[in-house]
């Protein structure tokens, strides 16, 4: 019998939800990389629980996904002050050169016969918010591609030694549900020509294409819990 590799990578939902509590169930989804609920939950629960007090705080109005701003919306603005306050640090990048040595023989004693410096071996990679071992993005209404820069970013932190677990807030939420918003609403709060559909088309972020993003092996080995914002999480204002 063949496996879907989701099926093989991803941890059941239910058992994350016990791992990291269930008051946001039906609020946000979940999706858990290799183990990455239990990692965040055992190597990094003060983090854990500080991004949980994020999402509990956190929620976005029917006015606001009408309204212009893309991904930089005033919510989007909001759930940094809301990440600031739990102390996490915002637009953290990583840089690194890498140092290699040769030696001839065998021991620590070995003369080094060459030594090469590769410049910028860890180049400029960047995540929304870091805090201890853990890194931490949202994505609200970009391009989809922007969750391979979230993921690759994530991979070179862990790989550096420097996070345990990547946390990624984004959306799930279906275009019937933006269907149902209507027209979108200009700088002054009146109704244009355009659909709130059309502003969330196919080519933009979604849990869909995070996921088949982490499937495929994009952030490497680094564990990766995902949260995808549902109607419930909306508000009527």
């Amino acid at each position: 019998m063949t496996r879907r590799v989701e099926d093989a990578v991803f941890d059941d939902p239910a058992k994350v939800w016990g791992q990291i509590g269930s008051a946001l169930d039906g609020r946000y989804s979940v999706a858990s990389y290799r183990s990455a609920a239990a990692v965040l939950a055992q190597r990094a629960s003060e983090e854990l629980a500080a991004i949980l007090r994020v999402l509990d705080r956190f929620t976005i109005s029917r006015t606001e996904i009408r309204s212009p701003g893309g991904n930089r919306m005033s919510a989007t603005a909001r759930f940094a002050e809301l990440a600031s306050a739990e102390g996490f640090h915002q637009e953290v990048r990583i840089e690194a050169d890498l140092l290699v040595r040769l030696r001839a023989g065998k021991g620590d004693a070995a003369p080094e016969i060459d030594r090469i410096l590769r410049e910028d071996y860890i180049h400029n990679h960047l995540v929304d918010f870091w805090r201890g071992r853990v890194a931490f993005d949202y994505e609200w209404n970009s391009k989809d591609q922007t969750y391979d820069r979230d993921l690759y970013a994530f991979r070179s932190f862990f790989e550096a030694g420097v996070i345990d677990v990547g946390v990624i807030v984004t959306r799930e939420l279906s275009q019937e549900f933006f269907q149902s918003l209507g027209y979108c609403l200009d700088r002054e709060g009146r109704e244009t020509s355009s659909t709130v559909a059309a502003k969330f088309g196919a080519s933009t972020t979604g849990t869909h294409k995070l996921i088949s993003r982490i499937a495929a092996g994009r952030s490497g080995g680094c564990p990766v819990l995902g949260f995808g914002i549902l109607p419930g999480n909306i508000t009527p204002g």
